[in-house]
């Protein structure tokens, strides 16, 4: 009987242990959710063509003389 006692307490840490990866799992699914999706609603309103253009042009997809004629037409 005194042996099955011992291993108790092998077993209440090991579910511990997997307690807290579960919810540590929980937790940062929910704060990576909620950081993606206030990420692209950031960056996908209260844009102004000129702030598209000068983010195109970093990114590379449009030369600078694309660039600058985009701003001369905005």
């Amino acid at each position: 009987m005194w042996f099955w006692h011992g291993m108790g307490g092998g077993w209440m840490i090991f579910g511990g242990v997997i307690m807290l990866l579960f919810w540590g799992g929980v937790i940062w699914l929910a704060a990576w959710g909620i950081r993606r999706l206030s990420h692209h609603s950031y960056h996908g309103e209260n844009m102004t063509p000129l702030d598209i253009a000068k983010t195109r042009y970093a990114r590379g997809e449009i030369t600078k003389e694309q660039f600058d004629q985009l701003k001369k037409d905005l």
